[in-house]
């Protein structure tokens, strides 16, 4: 025999979840939506025939008739990234309320919708109001100092990567806006935590500003990401990080229907010496150079220099003088103080670190100075200096070119350098261009000849105007006669 069915007790709980005919709402004015992502489908379900026992409308589609949408285990930001991506309401319904599940436990205990107070809300109703930034931004990013480390590395390395997406479809404005938005967000002395706080900053439009607005609620931007996982975007990186290539021969490829550095390799024929050599390289290469590394290779570059040339200084530059302890090459300025001694001696440094067996592959740059006047005369960012791009060999740390040992190369490692070399009047020009960051050398020669009319770049200072050449013996004296507060090479870093 079948044991007689239990009759539920008048009042019980349990007899009012059981009942197949909910009573009618009592509370109309209240439409509940249970999300069910962190609650579960049987839990939700158990909770809404809870909830219509006890007289509580509940839908069970989210609709802009809800007034109150109940979560459970999840946090504030998770809840309106939720609400984002939900319908949006009709005109003239406000925002439902977005309440932990302390809140329906409590007005289900209660019998009826409980004030809601502090503790049970989940949205963040109206973005707490930051005070502005209080200091002055200026708008060039020459005139403001920008460390190395900053207070807002996630908002600025998304807008980065929106910039150099934009670079890699050749969208110069979009890029430029992105890069100076960022170089904004590295300067501040503080870390952004509500899109108020940009108020009256330069360089923040509307595309900028809904990048950081998603950042700041969600931890994450939909567009960036996007972005990152794009098949063009990490094609084209891919292929730009190889030695000698450049955006236009990564787009060219790309739309050939190359994206692999495999498939590269299988058209030699179609490459330069200089890309077969980054090919070839690769791996090496793509590893970051250490402050350790450059400092040897320092070593190696002046003991040559010295031997070729007695007199004769090495100046490391690029990032690792702005402060970084990383970096992909390593930079040096090669000058001597009796003005054209410089003269061909690149070459013969060169000679000499190939017959010690740490050059790998090198490209030599003769110098075109020999109308001076011209090159600091024209209106150009490249320079006509001697140059070699190289890869050397670098030698275990504790061996230096002074010790004259030597492994094989198959043993070491293969690191990017370029060596640079200028006359002694040009030498702080020089310093100041090829110390960096790239953006940061960028807005200097724009604020030089949208701000004081004048023509900048590593050879000298040019009033087109007045056909005049200033000279200058230090970068200081550069940023003095710009009118620029002097910023170390530390504090160039946009």
């Amino acid at each position: 025999m079948l044991p007689k069915r239990r009759r539920a007790r008048a009042g019980s709980p349990h007899s009012a979840v059981a009942s197949s005919t909910p009573p009618a709402a009592r509370f109309p004015d209240v439409a509940l939506y249970l999300a069910e992502p962190r609650m579960g489908r049987s839990r939700r379900a158990f909770l809404t025939r809870l909830a219509r026992s006890k007289g509580f409308r509940v839908l069970d589609v989210y609709s802009s008739e809800v007034t109150h949408v109940v979560m459970e285990g999840t946090s504030a930001k998770e809840a309106i990234c939720w609400l984002k991506n939900m319908d949006t309401p009709l005109p003239g319904h406000p925002q439902p309320a977005l309440l932990d599940i302390s809140w329906f436990t409590e007005s289900m205990a209660s019998g009826q919708p409980v004030p809601e107070e502090a503790r049970h809300r989940l949205e963040v109703a109206e973005p707490r109001k930051e005070p502005p930034i209080s200091v002055t931004i200026p708008a060039y990013a020459c005139q403001r100092p920008t460390p190395l480390t900053h207070h807002n590395p996630l908002l600025s390395e998304a807008l980065a990567t929106l910039a150099e997406a934009a670079g890699f479809e050749d969208n110069e404005g979009r890029l430029l806006s992105f890069y100076r938005a960022a170089s904004v967000l590295k300067s501040l002395p503080c870390a952004v935590t509500s899109l108020s706080q940009l108020h009256g900053l330069p360089y923040f439009g509307e595309h900028s500003s809904r990048v950081i607005q998603e950042l700041l609620e969600c931890g994450t931007c939909e567009e960036v990401e996007q972005v990152r996982c794009s098949e063009r975007y990490q094609t084209m990186k891919l292929f730009t990080q190889v030695f000698g290539v450049g955006v236009k021969t990564a787009d060219r490829w790309y739309r050939e229907g190359l994206r692999t550095l495999d498939q590269l390799r299988e058209q030699s024929e179609r490459l330069t010496q200089q890309q077969k050599a980054g090919l070839q390289y690769y791996q090496d290469l793509s590893t970051p150079v250490s402050r350790a590394d450059a400092e040897v290779l320092q070593q190696l570059v002046e003991a040559a220099v010295r031997q070729t040339l007695p007199g004769a200084t090495v100046t490391l530059t690029g990032g690792f003088r702005r402060g970084k302890t990383q970096g992909h090459d390593v930079d040096f300025l090669i000058t001597h103080p009796e003005e054209g001694r410089e003269i061909g001696l690149l070459p013969r440094v060169m000679s000499c670190l190939q017959s010690q067996g740490h050059v790998l592959y090198h490209q030599y740059h003769r110098s075109h100075l020999a109308d001076s006047a011209h090159n600091l005369r024209r209106n150009s960012t490249m320079d006509a200096f001697e140059r070699s791009f190289c890869i050397f060999c670098l030698p275990p740390l504790h061996q230096t070119a002074l010790e004259g040992a030597s492994h094989p190369c198959q043993t070491r490692r293969a690191v990017r350098v370029d060596l640079v070399v200028t006359p002694n009047s040009q030498f702080p020009f020089a310093l100041l261009g090829w110390t960096g960051s790239q953006f940061f050398e960028r807005e200097l020669r724009r604020f030089s000849r949208q701000e004081k009319g004048l023509w900048l770049n590593s050879h000298g200072l040019f009033d087109p105007e007045q056909r005049r050449v200033f000279h200058a013996t230090s970068e200081e004296d550069v940023f003095r006669l710009l009118g620029l507060k002097y910023l170390s090479p530390e504090q160039r870093n946009a």
